[in-house]
């Protein structure tokens, strides 16, 4: 099963020749989510050769154009292209107005269904058999989300060997799947780790931004598996990223350390620095399994299994 994250934008406000906005495509066993949708975001999709199609859901992080503007246009080449399907937003309330007055005598070829983010609150999004969207606040000049993407618990494998050694009935391997030990012959108590494979970990996608430095949110990224937090400055630029309520790489080095995180990506990089490798230095003093993410690269979370 597939699960991962396409960058499509990597740069903040002012887009330059090489990075554009944020956006970032996760794939969820080949269902597509799009989180954030900066200026250019569909020439991105098409210039990678990305299943925009197939996308159903766009999480909106705040209203600050550098995060939005590019899902005006989307939204019309969907329709130009017949879209039929349902096209589900989460964002903050503001947009719904300007998708109002944007979508005022136009026909659209499907419907668009808005779904609010509160603000200053944590709350699950979605959900489907596959996966949980949960978002949660964070710190900058505006409202702005989080977003937490975590796949649910699996059945357990049965051990091949298993269902002739045991003869078990359909009921029985339902039940074993889903942790239960087995009595054979009525009488004879057979464990469920004798039956099964260990069961695989439940894999995590974070997204974290626009933000400054805030440590309440690591409660809800503990252990997450890929960790993407912004990284606009270094730490020379400290108080403008204060001022300005974003984080520098060595932050998000510390909120990754602070989180336990497996691997973590930064981006949205100011325009001041045309080489991000300083910012990748930068976070992999505090937390090494770093990376400054890279537009077109898909960042993959592999199946790995509990030890039992």
């Amino acid at each position: 099963m597939t699960f991962s994250v396409t960058i499509l934008g990597s740069s903040s406000a002012l887009p330059t020749s090489k990075r554009f906005p944020t956006a970032h495509l996760f794939n969820s066993n080949e269902r597509f989510f799009l989180i954030d949708c900066g200026e250019g975001t569909q020439i991105q999709l098409r210039r990678f050769r990305l299943r925009f199609s197939k996308i159903n859901h766009v999480f909106i992080s705040h209203l600050h154009g550098d995060h939005y503007l590019g899902l005006f246009g989307l939204i019309s080449s969907f329709s130009l292209l017949g879209r039929k399907n349902d096209l589900h937003i989460y964002a903050h309330a503001g947009l719904k107005n300007m998708l109002d007055c944007m979508l005022a005598g136009h026909n659209i070829s499907y419907t668009l269904v808005f779904h609010e983010i509160p603000e200053n609150k944590a709350m699950q999004l979605y959900e489907d058999k596959n996966i949980t969207v949960t978002t949660f606040p964070l710190k900058h000049r505006i409202a702005a989300n989080a977003f937490l993407f975590k796949e649910k618990k699996r059945d357990l494998n049965l051990r091949k060997d298993a269902i002739p050694k045991y003869n078990l009935s359909i009921k029985d391997i339902q039940s074993i799947k889903k942790g239960n030990d087995f009595y054979w012959d009525a009488d004879k108590l057979i464990k469920n780790e004798q039956l099964t494979l260990p069961s695989y970990k439940e894999r995590s996608y974070a997204f974290c931004s626009d933000t400054a430095f805030y440590p309440k949110i690591v409660e809800y990224l503990e252990n997450v598996d890929l960790l993407y937090h912004e990284a606009t400055f270094t730490e020379e630029h400290r108080d403008f990223a204060k001022e300005t309520k974003h984080s520098t790489a060595k932050q998000a080095a510390e909120i990754a350390k602070q989180a336990k995180a497996d691997k973590l990506l930064i981006g949205h990089f100011s325009s001041r620095y045309k080489n991000v490798k300083e910012l990748e230095n930068e976070a992999r003093e505090t937390f090494n399994n770093t990376e400054a993410v890279e537009e077109g690269k898909t960042y993959q979370v592999e199946l790995t299994r509990k030890i039992k």
